[in-house]
């Protein structure tokens, strides 16, 4: 149940940026600095922040504003990283399939 969100990736450096299909805040946008903010807060771009932290332990910080998250790692992006955070987005909304 639920909807895929469509995703496209911009890595540059240590931070990556998602562009997604729909709206995942309101007009504020929000950072969440550790997986403790993310669990913290409350909504959908706290669940996300949370999953993102939770799928890559380089992860250190997620922003969200709008159609936009920008993720920042430890380290580079390579494909592989930046496929599975496309994932972790993409299935935001997805309750079981």
């Amino acid at each position: 149940m639920g909807q895929s969100i469509n995703v496209e990736s911009k890595p540059v450096d240590s931070f990556c940026m998602f562009t997604t299909d729909r709206v995942l805040t309101g007009q504020d946008p929000v950072r969440f600095a550790s997986l403790a903010d993310a669990e913290a807060a409350e909504g959908f771009p706290a669940l996300l922040a949370a999953r993102l932290f939770a799928a890559d332990e380089a992860v250190d910080n997620v922003y969200v504003a709008a159609n936009d998250v920008i993720v920042g790692r430890t380290g580079e992006w390579d494909q592989t990283t930046v496929d599975a955070a496309e994932t972790t987005i993409s299935n935001l909304y997805r309750f079981y399939e």
